[in-house]
This record gives structure tokens, sequence and C-alpha cells, in this order.
């Protein structure tokens, strides 16, 4: 069994942010999150790494992260372009913004063959969730399913003071195992409670605290890979032409939809860690004191 490799999408525009929040130090050595990213994932055992990028961003993004890591952990580039798309369908006139996290893995089929693990460039997961998924791909294989794995967070170690978030709500079942999965585009912290609304604010909805959320930390076999060109091509007939401007085919659907069908499993691996990430420009003092503090602790050093 080949070992996983690490997948880590970068794409995004960060339009939340401003500028390219990926390659932004956030400590006074000049690492950026994803160096801790790897600091992690490379102690859990990966050896691989694959970053999703826009190829606007290539110059920038491989002076600033890829050529420092490169001497540590192999290191690949995917590109995600809206020209990316199957023969006969056409990119809308206008469109600008990325198909989503769902295409941005179908733009790495060519690179992956083995089981693979996926996570955001702007999020601190914390150690344990790189060994967990680790583990999990190493021990597990697609038998009369598809065996697939996510790290779950509460909801409540996942919020920002400084706005609005998105966050894949989570229900297993007593073996651990993902049953439904319902992306809420709009969730807010409002004192020691979330709300989400579903009608820009019109009404909202409370959410407990310690709902298991996805951040996007996923385990993959290759069958994704396929199951994603099906649900693509889907997306692209049904979805895109009601919003041609901004829908989104998202990674939490395409593996949503899996589950409904029967075809996939997936083992919930529920993390304590406290998720840090840069989601607003406010959110950067934030992170900068909660990394100052993991150093603190020893779980990191000065210089890696």
């Amino acid at each position: 069994m080949k070992k996983p490799i690490l997948v880590i999408m970068a794409a995004g525009m960060g339009s939340r942010y401003g500028g390219l929040k990926q390659i932004d130090p956030v400590d006074p050595q000049g690492h950026i999150i994803i160096d801790f990213s790897i600091y992690d994932a490379m102690e859990a055992g990966f050896e691989k790494v694959v970053f999703i990028i826009k190829k606007a961003n290539e110059e920038a993004f491989k002076e600033s992260i890829g050529s420092r890591v490169a001497d540590k952990i192999k290191v690949e580039y995917v590109y995600q372009e809206l020209e990316k798309i199957p023969a006969g369908y056409q990119v809308p006139e206008g469109r600008v913004k990325p198909f989503g996290t769902g295409h941005a893995i179908l733009c790495c089929k060519e690179v992956l063959d083995g089981p693979f693990a996926v996570i955001n460039a702007d999020d601190y997961y914390g150690k344990h969730a790189y060994k967990a998924i680790y583990d999990y791909l190493t021990n597990h294989q697609d038998d009369e399913k598809y065996r697939y794995a996510m790290v779950g967070y509460d909801l409540k170690n996942t919020l920002t003071e400084n706005g609005h978030v998105a966050r894949g709500v989570c229900e297993t079942n007593e073996e651990g195992l993902l049953t439904k999965i319902c992306e809420r585009t709009h969730i807010e912290k409002r004192g020691d409670q979330a709300v989400y609304t579903e009608d820009d604010g019109a009404t909202w909805t409370e959410i407990p605290m310690d709902s298991t959320v996805s951040m996007n930390i996923w385990g993959f076999s290759q069958s994704i890979l396929k199951e994603l060109e099906i649900g693509f091509e889907n997306f692209l007939k049904e979805e895109l032409p009601g919003n041609p401007m901004k829908a989104e085919y998202y990674l939490p659907m395409a593996v949503g939809e899996l589950l409904q069908e029967g075809k996939a499993v997936v083992q919930v691996l529920n993390s304590r860690d406290k998720w840090f990430g840069v989601t607003y420009k406010e959110d950067k003092e934030m992170v900068v004191k909660a990394l100052a503090g993991l150093k603190e602790q020893g779980l990191y050093p000065e210089e890696f």
C-alpha cells in the first residue's frame, strides 16, 4: 500500500481577508500556517505534499513556502483554473471565482496514485488531526464500500470573533460514522452561543456549540477522484446555470452524495484541539498569540 500524500488547498482567493492570506507570516521567524501544518504532517509520517494553487500566485507561493520546505518533504504543484472543466462545457462569461473544493481535488487526479489527506492552507488543525488521519489511511482500504475519514471538531473550537464562517455540520451514528453533513455557509458567534442564517439574516437559528463540524480535513482513497468527475459534471449541468458567477462544487457536498447513495462510509475522528485560522484580517493577532503559546509549551521549536 502506498504512503498517504498530503494535499493542501491554497487556491482560494481570500476575498474576505484581502491579499494572499496563505503566505502571511504568523510568528517572528516568518513561518506561515502552512509551515506548522507541514511540520505536524511530517511528524505523523507524511513524506509528500501537493499544493493546489492558482497559476497567477505561483511565483509568490513558491518563494514564500515551496522553496523553504522542498528540502524537507517532496513537493508537487497543481493549478486550479476555471478552464479545467470537461470537454463540451464553457466557463460562464465574467466568472472569476474558483469552482470550489470538489473541483480543487479533481484537479489533482494526475498526481495522486494512492490514499491522501486534504487540508485547507489557512487553517491550523492541531497535531492530533494529522496523526489520526495518517493512521486511518495506512490501516484502511476500500472494500464493498469506499473507506474515507474526516477529522471532526467541536463547533465552539472553530469560531472567530470577527465575522461569520462556513462549516459542514455533521451527524454521526453510534459507531462514529458520518451519516449526514449539512453545509452552513453563514454561522456567527454571539456571546456563548452560535447561530446561523440561510436567508441573508432575515431569520436566525441557534446551533449547539458542541456540534461536530468539518474543517475540510479529509482522508480518501483514490476512488473519490472518479466520483468527483461524475459529480462535477452533474454540477456543471444542473447547478452552475442557476448561479453562474458564484455556484461552487463543495467537497463535503460530494461526500454527502456518496453517503446518500450508500457507496461510502466516513469515519469521524474527533479532535478536541482548537482550530486556528485567518478568515479575516482581525483574526491574525489571535493566531499569532495562540501559536506563540504552543511554542512556549514546547510543541514547536522556534526554528523548524
